[in-house]
């Protein structure tokens, strides 16, 4: 079936892929705010108001779009696959994820719904955390979570599942389980990797909580293509009362694997974190002892009139690999303000993820909370960090202006900054129990000649929260604002006042497990 934008499906689905035909219109969305030039890549949603199933006390944003991810086929750079959470449920995943291809470089956009959840012909009620990863043959792998029921209650289950493309994102395999748990565990916050080095291996990771016990790592690997997948298997594990979120693989160029994550740990008094690195020169079979990256220090985004919280990305990396091998990550940091607001922290390593440099600040405004970030490798070199911030909010009551903006550097030191998009209101995004929410990540590409942010913005519709919409910037596009990056003035020194933050934001962020004893915490898929 395949439906031009502005039509919907009735209430049955049948099984296997919708396909929907956009063209950068669609959704009932309003006219962009100040910024880039805006395709909107989102439409109506295919789902019906009931295929999902009834949530008690939990609320349904249909046409809310969340959270999405970005691929470029290295064979043919015209070819971009998007993917995102569609129909957004308040206490946590959607009614379906939506799968995007373009063929003419983002201008205009397929959209599918293949079969990860119930509302798009699969067998699990809700999906989330979607991730999308190219091979260096151009074949393209999905992943995302899966799950029918609440954390570790009796009857739920979840999965994490893969689909595979060999024409470049126009059609998907049916989506087979890496692994699959009933209410013992949960699989959560998954990441696929196609290595660029060799199209014969594929590798997924996560965090696979154990009620009442620990969260961790889970590895699993293809060796021929997505053929067929070694079974999952714990690579590291922080022990009782800690747990992993986040893990991701780069691959290096001569093709070591580097896991990143974030560690969470629960000593009963508070919660702290750390991102840490772990490296593998087999393909996987053998991993190194983790080596800490950085200390984990958001504090979280609030409204800063009415302290009400923002479901934002505080305590996950985004990370990048350039084609000589360095390597880049940036995260949310209230370190840069001694613990009153939280700022983009960038870090590089130059030896495989080894040792990395003092994080430094790299948001234009620090005057300002900024948040979730997204860092890619362009050409030559070029580095752009893309993410959003409160600059433009004055105090008035009742709003929430907010901008997305992508910086470029060529050396990590000196920043040109652009504005994408805004402002707009956040306060008119779908709101979960982490608070107003447009994903735990954004996406950014690299284009032969432009970067390409992929990300969502709230809308002023309640029947239409946010939509996904992308833009380009040529690496010779000079920002208006330009600075260098800040490094600290003094020593780190988090006082018990920051620490009681970074504490309370982990806590906030995290959806504490349901068995009474409280000995590890999720983050709401």
């Amino acid at each position: 079936m395949r439906l031009t934008t502005g039509r919907r499906l009735g209430a049955a689905l049948a099984a296997g892929a919708l396909v929907l035909c956009a063209c950068g219109g669609g959704g009932g969305a309003e006219p962009p705010p100040a910024g880039l030039p805006l395709t909107l890549v989102s439409g109506p949603t295919p789902f019906s108001a009931t295929c999902s199933g009834s949530s008690p006390g939990a609320t349904l944003y249909r046409n809310a779009e969340v959270e999405p991810s970005i691929a470029v086929n290295p064979r043919n750079p015209q070819n971009l696959i998007g993917y995102w959470q569609q129909d957004r449920w308040s206490d946590g995943g959607a009614q379906g994820l939506i799968a995007a291809a373009s063929f003419d470089g983002g201008m205009t956009w397929t959209r599918q719904a293949p079969p990860f959840s119930a509302c798009a012909g699969g067998s699990y009620a809700r999906a989330s955390d979607p991730w999308v990863s190219f091979a260096p043959d151009g074949s393209a792998y999905l992943i995302g979570l899966a799950f029918t029921g609440d954390l570790f209650q009796p009857g739920s289950s979840s999965a994490v599942l893969v689909s595979r493309s060999s024409d470049g994102g126009a059609s998907w395999s049916t989506p087979v389980a890496l692994i699959a748990d009933g209410a013992q565990a949960f699989n959560d916050k998954e990441a696929i990797t196609a290595d660029p080095t060799d199209a014969h291996y594929v590798y997924a990771v996560w965090d696979r909580l154990v009620s009442n016990t620990s969260g961790p790592t889970y590895f699993a690997r293809s060796a021929d293509g997505g053929t067929t997948w070694a079974a999952a298997r714990a690579i590291y594990d922080p022990g009782a009362n800690s747990q992993t979120i986040g893990n991701q693989i780069l691959v290096l160029p001569d093709g070591t694997l580097v896991l990143f994550f974030t560690q969470i740990d629960d000593a009963g008094g508070g919660f702290s974190a750390h991102y840490a690195v772990m490296r593998s020169t087999d393909h996987g079979d053998t991993w190194s002892a983790p080596a800490k990256l950085a200390d984990a220090l958001a504090i979280g985004a609030r409204d800063p009139v009415s302290g009400a919280p923002v479901r934002d990305g505080a305590n996950l990396l985004s990370v990048a690999s350039s084609a000589s091998g360095m390597l880049y990550a940036v995260w949310q940091d209230a370190r840069f303000s001694g613990g009153a607001r939280d700022g983009i922290a960038f870090a590089q390593s130059s030896d495989g993820g080894l040792n990395w440099s003092a994080p430094v600040q790299i948001n234009a405004v620090t005057s300002t909370q900024a948040f979730t970030p997204t860092v890619r490798v362009g050409a030559n070199g070029k580095l752009g960090v893309s993410y959003f911030d409160f600059r433009d909010d004055h105090g008035a009551t009742g709003q929430l202006p907010t901008d997305y903006w992508l910086t470029v550097s060529g050396d990590g030191n000196n920043w040109s900054e652009t504005r994408v998009t805004g402002p707009f209101d956040l306060r008119n995004a779908a709101h979960d129990n982490g608070g107003w929410f447009l994903g735990d990540y954004q996406a950014l590409a690299a284009l032969p000649e432009a970067f390409l942010p992929f990300f969502v913005r709230a809308n002023a519709d309640a029947g239409n929260r946010s939509d996904v919409y992308a833009t380009r910037l040529a690496y010779t596009t000079a920002g208006a604002t330009r600075l260098q990056a800040r490094a600290l003035a003094a020593p780190l020194r988090i006082t018990p006042q920051f620490a009681a933050k970074v504490s309370d934001a982990i806590h906030r962020e995290l959806r504490e497990s349901s068995p009474p004893r409280r000995t590890h915490a999720h983050r709401a898929h």
